[in-house]
Parts: structure tokens; C-alpha cells; sequence
């Protein structure tokens, strides 16, 4: 079982937890502004990529908050975590 060391509550197993997505993504400031290719580029499109990746997570069955993960999608190991707002490590 995977654990994930959670920046509030320490380590914790996996099944505590919930996946969201890529870190990093930042909505438009005026979404109406946005043409309809940059939209569907903000909501779907995704790095995918084979190695070290910075992914959101959330603390579902713990302290519910939301985190940053940087992990390594080969090895499924977590290098580090940290708070929102927060310089990756």
C-alpha cells in the first residue's frame, strides 16, 4: 500500500485519499473573454507525462484539505508534499 504524507496530518494510507488532477492549472481570469479552443484547453487538456509529475490531491477521510504531490508516475514514489501556495520542493 502506498502511503501519502499528508502536510497536515503526516502519513496516512492511500485509501484516505482522493486524486485532482494535475497542480498548477490557474482558471482565466474572464472565462468570457476565452476563446472556445482556450476553454476546452483549460478544462480538458492535461500533462501526461512519464516521470516526475506535480499532482493535486485531497485528504478526504482525514483533515479534508487539499495538497500538492510531487510524484514519479514510473515508480509511484512520492518525492514530496506540500501546502497550496507553496514552492514545489
Amino acid at each position: 500500500m502506498l502511503l501519502i504524507p499528508c502536510p497536515w496530518c503526516g502519513q496516512r494510507p492511500e485509501n484516505e485519499f482522493r486524486y485532482g488532477g494535475q497542480a498548477g492549472i490557474v482558471r482565466p481570469a474572464d472565462p468570457a473573454a476565452v476563446s472556445d479552443a482556450d476553454w476546452g484547453a483549460y478544462l480538458y487538456l492535461r500533462d501526461n507525462p512519464k516521470g516526475r509529475h506535480v499532482e493535486r490531491w485531497r485528504h478526504v477521510h482525514g483533515c479534508g484539505r487539499f495538497f500538492n504531490c510531487v510524484r514519479d508516475t514510473v515508480t509511484d514514489r512520492i518525492a514530496a508534499t506540500h501546502k497550496p501556495g507553496e514552492a514545489a520542493p
